[in-house]
């Protein structure tokens, strides 16, 4: 009983970090999706428009991106933290805190972003394609202004999906010296045997992740009506 209580008692005294630690959480999450957003959206396309009888067909281009994303993609973000230290400090810097777990999200992120996105194109009807290029369209211009529009409510799918993961992956940031509400979770609730604590932490991450799946739902639901 009198253990609880200090749990208690020192889960109310954390409590006041909790709205700190979540705008931490937030901003790791917002810089990498920005960066692997933009990547993997560029990477995404290239392997949609390269695959073997499509508008912008390059066998050799679509397996190059390929293998990269076949590679990158299913290693365990804990290794992937490890394993991107030195090329980190080669290109930011630094090999810890809060720019090393941006740096290895926004580079994870890239990868399983572009796969999202090129299943989500891959849904596009083909005889839109090729309605418009019977219509005189470019290739470059079905692409961008009819492939991606097409295709825009799965990508919004998808990317609230890649939103969802990012967030586990910050909670591994503590690993790095990263901060945020894994790192929280881990440091006041795990090692210091507080269950209260970690469940506080893990229930605003849980809320965060409903809003944003909701959001994202919501939004997508809309594009899809158009």
């Amino acid at each position: 009983m009198l253990h609880q209580e200090a749990d208690f008692d020192r889960l109310i005294e954390l409590l006041p970090q909790l709205p700190e630690q979540l705008a931490l959480t937030l901003m790791l999450v917002a810089v990498a999706m920005l960066v692997g957003g933009i990547f993997g959206l560029v990477i995404g396309v290239f392997l949609y428009a390269t695959r073997p009888g499509n508008i912008l067909a390059q066998r050799g281009v679509f397996n190059v991106l390929n293998l990269l994303v076949n590679f990158f993609r299913p290693i365990p973000f804990i290794i992937l933290l490890a394993a991107l230290q030195p090329l980190a400090r080669l290109t930011i810097g630094v090999g810890i805190g809060e720019p090393m777990a941006m740096f290895a999200m926004g580079f994870a992120a890239t990868f399983g972003i572009a796969r999202l996105v090129e299943q989500s194109l891959v849904t596009v009807p083909p005889g839109v394609v090729e309605a418009a290029r019977a219509s005189g369209a470019s290739r470059m211009r079905t692409l961008l202004t009819v492939v991606i529009p097409e295709g825009l409510g799965p990508l919004i799918l998808g990317y609230t999906f890649a939103f969802v993961a990012v967030i586990d992956m910050s909670a591994m940031a503590g690993v790095v010296g990263g901060s945020g509400l894994g790192n929280f979770a881990l440091q006041y609730g795990y090692r210091q045997f507080n269950p209260l604590v970690t469940w506080a932490a893990v229930i605003v991450i849980v809320i965060v992740v409903q809003i944003v799946q909701m959001l994202g739902n919501w939004l997508a639901r809309r594009v899809m009506r158009r």
